[in-house]
């Protein structure tokens, strides 16, 4: 049977635990989180990341994150959490579920970089490349 976009959301938003901000400042301000923005590349030179999250677009995390990959990140390890984020929830909570399917047993969802801004969480942002 298929199954809807909002169906497999549902889905991941239950098997992926979702984080306030305040929880996800903590994490990440221990040093021990990794931090993951599944979006696309012209969306994080529009908008800034936050510091210091690796940018592993949607499409390439399974390559990313799986250690048999040829495009494997070293910084991926299933023994440490794993913290994700996109524009709005969706991708980071489809792609928190793909890790955990793929082994990763502390992975969160910390929503929308809209969210985090709005919070007043930290943004790099993107560099102008003709003020370089």
């Amino acid at each position: 049977m298929a199954r809807s976009v909002r169906q497999m959301i549902d889905e991941a938003n239950a098997a992926v635990p979702r984080l306030g901000f305040e929880q996800a400042r903590a994490m990440i301000a221990k040093g021990e989180a990794l931090v993951v923005d599944v979006r696309d590349a012209p969306e994080l030179a529009l908008t800034g990341t936050i510091p210091g999250a690796r940018h592993v677009s949607r499409g390439m995390l399974e390559f990313r994150a799986d250690p048999a990959s040829p495009y494997h990140d070293a910084d991926f390890d299933p023994a440490r959490p794993v913290l994700v984020y996109c524009a709005s929830g969706g991708r980071s909570a489809l792609g928190g579920k793909v890790l955990k399917d793929m082994g990763y047993s502390q992975v969160f969802n910390i929503g929308g970089f809209k969210d985090w801004v709005e919070a007043g969480g930290a943004v790099d942002h993107p560099v102008d490349p003709g003020m370089t």
